[in-house]
């Protein structure tokens, strides 16, 4: 596989609510294949975190299931699903930003390695076994053991840079 970039989501063809759609059926069938249970509120948190190509903090998935369901929602709830869909490779974490995205291939194990736009926060997951062979390289050469690469890299996507 080579390095790749998910479609420019600022394009006029993007259709949000496909993505959206087939995260959930995706979701859905790697848990039906796993045995994990995909229970309403898992699913509810995935839709939340799909809803923008923007990243969204845990406390805004509370507020919003708050909102929704007219009463208070307990922190462990929203911070287990979070867990969850994490651990299954649904999203991601942004560390930077401790907030999360939806990750666009989580039929397959990966690293994540994102762009970030400081303009209009969107996030973008890049994927590569090159570039992830090349930081696991550097890694090693200084005597370290990756378990886990996060690369996050900050600045302006296409559309913002353009209208700077």
């Amino acid at each position: 596989m080579g390095n790749t970039v998910n479609k420019n989501i600022h394009d006029s063809g993007h259709d949000h609510a496909q993505c959206v759609a087939d995260a959930i059926v995706t979701a859905r069938e790697i848990c039906d294949s796993r045995g994990s249970r995909f229970t309403p509120i898992r699913k509810r948190v995935l839709e939340l975190i799909w809803s923008g190509h923007h990243p969204i903090t845990a406390y805004e998935v509370l507020d919003l299931l708050s909102k929704e369901s007219k009463k208070t929602v307990a922190p462990p709830t929203v911070y287990r699903a979070l867990d969850f869909l994490i651990e299954e490779g649904f999203i991601h974490k942004l560390e930077s930003l401790n907030a999360f995205v939806g990750c666009p291939d989580p039929e397959h194990s990966h690293q994540g390695h994102f762009l970030i736009c400081q303009s209009c926060s969107i996030v973008q997951e890049i994927s590569g076994n090159k570039l992830s062979g090349t930081l696991s390289g550097i890694a090693k050469d200084h005597g370290f053991s990756s378990k886990k690469t996060m690369l996050e890299i900050l600045g302006l996507c296409s559309s913002c840079k353009d209208t700077e």
